[in-house]
């Protein structure tokens, strides 16, 4: 009865809950100094003209029902579980909880090519920023369940529910082509310079991965669409992890796998090194995800993460 009445555009459909509050919205919009009164909810989708509130009004809304899932595993595979989260809330909580959660895991890699350090983060934050943009502005919320994010060693998948739009092929989507298909809810995200123009995002992820030796890569099928950031760091950090190790470094590692947790001064007295040679050799091996520490100053211990036997399988 309500297709009938508001038709097929999910945006314009009226909502099926009307006690909307849109609070953390307006928090957003207050922010970039835009108002939001109820003739601009009029004007923007929000509330249609015969005063009820809108699906679009449903996404942005402190009420919304679509949620985001993200899972962080072990390895490359979904075998062993390291983490996983589930937002909820307007699209604008969720963004900026998902883009704070994704950067936890973002690490931070220091190379020293000449005499300055050189600082590479594992996935590009503009290439993170736009595939997470994607996900939230482009996927078909008609259907109920979650979008999928999940983060490897070696990669981020991004999978969100839509395939592409009748008649677009997955190269004009790379070559900047866009249909958006909720037009009201992009429009929103370009007035408020969360995206610059249509289109663009792909682009933009390819830029951000020049001349690196491993590429972005997306996949559609009838229903679904799925972009993949690869890891700049990963394949560095692999031929680093299989170099040998030299005999203080494997006498702390032994040491560590053996008696962990233990502090730093454990370590210098177990195996007489001095302070400035533990503290490096201590650094190379976290460096290359041999150990993890925890706490800090004079309480940070270091120790090797056990795999459980009883960790899920990630399920969609």
């Amino acid at each position: 009865m309500i297709k009938e009445t508001d038709g097929d555009d999910y945006e314009a459909v009226r909502s099926l809950n009307q006690e909307l509050t849109f609070q953390d919205t307006e928090h957003f919009f207050a922010e970039e100094h835009i108002p939001l009164g109820q003739e601009q909810k009029r004007t923007l989708g929000l509330v249609s003209e015969d005063g009820v509130f809108t699906n679009l009004g449903l996404l942005l809304s402190d009420q919304c029902i679509h949620t985001a899932k993200l899972a962080v595993f072990q390895g490359s595979s979904k075998t062993v579980f390291k983490d996983r989260a589930e937002f909820s809330g307007s699209l604008f909580r969720q963004m900026e909880e998902i883009y704070a959660y994704i950067d936890r895991f973002n690490r931070t890699r220091a190379e020293f090519p000449g005499l300055k350090r050189v600082d590479t983060r594992d996935y590009p934050p503009e290439a993170v920023r736009e595939a997470m943009l994607n996900a939230i502005v482009h996927r078909d919320y008609s259907y109920s369940a979650s979008t999928l994010i999940s983060i490897f060693d070696d990669r981020i998948e991004f999978v969100t529910l839509g395939g592409l739009p009748k008649g677009i092929a997955m190269s004009d989507v790379m070559m900047g082509v866009s249909v958006p298909r909720n037009r009201r809810l992009a429009n929103i995200f370009y007035r408020l310079h969360l995206i610059e123009a249509f289109g663009t995002g792909m682009l933009k992820i390819k830029e951000c991965y020049a001349g690196c030796s491993c590429q972005p890569s997306v996949e559609t099928s009838e229903n679904a669409f799925k972009i993949t950031l690869p890891n700049v760091n990963y394949e560095a950090e692999t031929t680093s992890q299989k170099a040998p190790l030299f005999k203080r470094e494997q006498r702390i590692l032994e040491f560590i796998s053996a008696k962990q947790p233990v502090s730093r001064a454990e370590i210098e007295t177990a195996t007489g090194l001095s302070q400035s040679v533990t503290v490096r050799t201590l650094k190379k091996l976290l460096e290359l995800r041999l150990i993890q520490k925890s706490g800090g100053g004079k309480n940070t211990v270091y120790f090797q993460e056990k795999e459980s036997d009883d960790d899920e399988e990630h399920k969609n």
